[in-house]
């Protein structure tokens, strides 16, 4: 790794630590790198950095020439492929940077991915965290992609609500506050559903997984995550799992967005 180029802004050192909840508004405690990255390194996932740019034996750090860093992990089986990318200059979801991309492809005769999900900053790392171990664990004959209401069940048994309008497609947590959907997935996403680029303007294209958090009505997006049509439904399944989990989990920094509604007791 290149400590000089920094992967994240570090945590705030000395700051008590809280268990809270609920997990899909305790945001990802400013060390969203370090959480996933330890799940794939856990997995056996193999890390990459690659820093593009000039770099003089004898120069400055502060004169330093660097157009580019990108920090890739790559599966044992070289078919999945976590990619970090909010110092990359990532397009946005929601008005807020792309901070995780994850890719994955059905064999290694293609450098192609079937499908990608997208994670800004803020959504909880233990939640991309759990949709990497399913990835990790999947059997490509066993995958099932046709239920999409393993999805909706699974936020249901954790007390969100399904959408009065579209029960089979769309659920909220109760406070309405955050919200999973599948319907037209946004631009950019990589999918390889050829109806993805094919799609003619006024003609729906495929239907992919999209979840967010609107703290408040018309405010700006605490977080967002974007699943290409093509997963599984049952990976889209443990990130739902996790993200509406009512387990607590340990934070010491908390969105200025959502930490009024978020339930705490101290670590210790």
């Amino acid at each position: 790794m290149y400590p000089d180029f920094p992967l994240e802004p570090p945590a705030p050192r000395g700051q008590p630590a809280f268990w809270v909840g609920p997990r899909h508004l305790a945001g990802d405690d400013g060390r969203l790198y370090d959480a996933v990255a330890d799940t794939l390194s856990g997995l056996g996932w193999t890390g990459l950095t690659i820093v593009r740019g000039r770099h003089e034996l004898d120069e400055a750090a502060q004169d330093r020439q660097v157009l580019r860093s990108t920090v890739l992990h790559v599966s044992p089986d070289a078919l999945g492929w976590a990619q970090w990318t909010l110092a990359d200059e990532p397009f946005h979801l929601g008005d807020l940077p792309i901070a995780w991309q994850v890719s994955a492809r059905a064999d290694t005769s293609t450098p192609l991915a079937s499908w990608s999900a997208y994670f800004t900053t803020d959504v909880p790392g233990e939640a991309i965290s759990d949709f990497l171990v399913a990835l990790n664990g999947r059997d490509q004959e066993a995958v099932s992609r046709d239920d999409p209401e393993l999805v909706l069940d699974t936020v249901a048994a954790h007390g969100w609500l399904r959408d009065i309008d579209q029960p089979q497609a769309a659920a909220t947590d109760p406070t309405f506050t955050s919200h999973i959907s599948l319907g037209e997935m946004p631009p950019l996403i990589q999918d390889a559903d050829p109806r993805a680029l094919t799609a003619e303007p006024d003609e729906a294209g495929p239907a992919g997984w999209q979840a967010w958090a609107e703290p408040a009505l018309g405010a700006p997006c605490l977080w967002a995550a974007s699943f290409a049509a093509s997963i599984p439904h049952n990976l889209v399944a443990a990130f739902a799992t996790s993200l509406t989990s009512t387990a607590p989990v340990l934070r010491r920094v908390l969105p200025e967005a959502t930490k009024e509604r978020l339930l705490r007791a101290p670590a210790s």
